[in-house]
């Protein structure tokens, strides 16, 4: 495996950007791993997919890969840390309905919470994700990849943010969490 990459601080708020590629010898099996961007923040800790996009709402979104105008949607690593490990979920909204920002498109139930999810797309709904049914788990354990939540053909809502863009959103919400003494909640993960 190799690793390039490039790392700075800011106040409190670490950054670290950086590609990982593992090549297999004597196969065609190549795997590249996401480039991401790492915010440690007091306790917190994740790494970001550096071309998604995300909303102030804390879902990830992102084109998927010949499929033209269809994004799916996730949790972001700190959503997934409020909300504790997933055991099940299910979607509101029928297959080629149309969906909006805000508007509530299913629900997932965890250990910790039970919550709506909400989208952050304008368009139709193409599906959820169906390995949820078999291991809901994952959304925490691989959150932008194998555990996104929802696909819609359409287009992020206004005002959605790049990583650096999150980033700055997330580390503003954290600090405020912390000096209103809920620092414990949002120990160390990565």
């Amino acid at each position: 495996m190799s690793l390039t990459g490039f790392s700075c601080t800011a106040g409190d708020v670490y950054f670290e950007l950086f590609v990982a590629t593992d090549v297999i010898i004597g196969s065609l099996n190549l795997h590249m791993a996401l480039p991401t961007v790492r915010f440690k923040h007091a306790r917190f800790s994740a790494r970001f997919p550096e071309t998604y996009r995300y909303s102030k709402s804390h879902y990830w979104m992102a084109p998927v890969e010949g499929q033209e105008g269809v994004w799916r949607v996730g949790f972001t690593k700190f959503a997934t840390r409020m909300l504790g490990e997933l055991v099940d979920c299910d979607w509101k909204v029928p297959a080629g309905g149309p969906v909006e920002p805000g508007q509530i498109v299913g629900w997932v139930e965890g250990f910790k919470a039970a919550s709506d999810v909400y989208c952050v797309m304008q368009g139709s709904f193409v599906e959820g994700n169906p390995y949820l049914k078999q291991d809901a788990c994952v959304v925490r354990s691989d959150p932008y990849e194998v555990g996104w939540l929802y696909a819609v053909r359409g287009e992020p809502e206004e005002g959605h943010l790049d990583v650096h863009g999150y980033i700055a959103h997330l580390g503003a919400i954290i600090q405020r969490m912390a000096e209103e003494g809920h620092g414990e909640e949002a120990a160390a993960e990565e």
